[in-house]
């Protein structure tokens, strides 16, 4: 039982950030936090903030020096892309080894771009309510040395994917189906997890995930993302747990007759270290710096040089 608590103890604490996509309008995805991995049974109410700029422009997995093209040109030139999560989540561990975690974000994304065949740029906000996450898990693999799980659920619509350029030559026009904050598509959501000790000081997270579109709307469907992390933890301290995460993300790209099928797609490796600690018996809070190790886009797409993730949880 004393393995069991502190492996419920480390796993409520140490979160996986949200992996950010080179593509436009990222999807957020999967984290220890907001998936609410424990052995114990009870809730957990969390707030999570993940900060995505994406200021670089690529193309496979070269940067694009932007002063050296002249305008304007035959396509479409991003200029930047500032995306903002701020997610609140509610979590349910049951004796029986199920448990559910129902998520829902609202993404602020301030936007700017360079249509084709203009000179000036057009912005957006893409703000609003994104698409709610309802993921239920079964730890009954576990063992009294680690917990292993399962997840199984779906994204739900709830996000709008309306949303129009509010300035410049395409003021009026919708933005990219990949920029709204919500796909307006119903995805599915499969994975597994495991949490257990590496000698006395050390701890291991692994987990791997897949999200796939069950439907299109409106000509649109997001492209299939898989992804996986492995962290190692060291857990000798009291009331403080830093890790180093390395994160691996690949989306197919998106499909239809109102995506950007060419610019949309590719992987991305991410090297996250980060800490968590212990606020209080019930509180807890981690922050994490995300930094792209390997980048590749399908045609042109911008990405962020570094992202940041922050969260507070507090069981009940």
């Amino acid at each position: 039982m004393k393995i069991a608590r502190m492996v419920a103890l480390a796993a409520v604490l140490i979160p996986t950030p949200a992996l950010a996509c080179a593509s436009c309008g990222c999807t957020f995805t999967s984290d220890w936090l907001s998936q609410g991995l424990v052995t114990q049974p009870g809730s957990a109410v969390s707030l999570r903030w993940d900060y995505v700029p994406q200021t670089r422009l690529r193309s496979g997995t070269e940067t694009v020096d932007t002063t050296q093209i002249a305008l304007p040109v035959d396509y479409e030139l991003e200029q930047r892309t500032y995306n903002s999560y701020v997610t609140l989540s509610y979590d349910r561990q049951w004796a029986n080894d199920w448990g559910i975690n129902v998520s829902l974000p609202f993404v602020t994304r301030p936007h700017s771009t360079i249509a084709e065949g203009e000179t000036d740029p057009s912005r957006s906000t893409g703000s609003g309510i994104g698409d709610a996450r309802i993921v239920a898990r079964w730890q009954g693999l576990s063992t009294p040395g680690g917990v292993t799980g399962l997840q199984f659920g779906l994204v739900l619509p709830t996000g709008g994917f309306h949303r129009t350029f509010t300035s410049g030559p395409e003021a009026g026009s919708p933005i990219d189906r990949g920029l709204q904050p919500g796909t307006g598509t119903v995805q599915g959501v499969v994975g597994a997890y495991h949490y257990g000790r590496v000698g006395q000081d050390f701890a291991l997270v692994l987990q791997a995930q897949g999200q796939f579109a069950l439907n299109d709307r409106e000509g649109y469907r997001p492209g299939t993302v898989g992804e996986a992390s492995a962290a190692v933890q060291f857990i000798a301290l009291r009331g403080v747990t830093p890790e180093l995460q390395v994160n691996f993300r690949a989306n197919a790209r998106d499909s239809g007759v109102n995506s950007d099928r060419a610019n949309s797609g590719g992987e991305q490796v991410y090297l996250s270290p980060g800490l968590s600690a212990k606020v209080s018996d019930r509180v807890s809070a981690f922050a994490l710096v995300q930094v792209p190790v390997y980048q590749r886009v399908n045609g042109l797409q911008l990405t962020p040089r570094v992202t940041t993730s922050a969260g507070l949880q507090a069981r009940f």
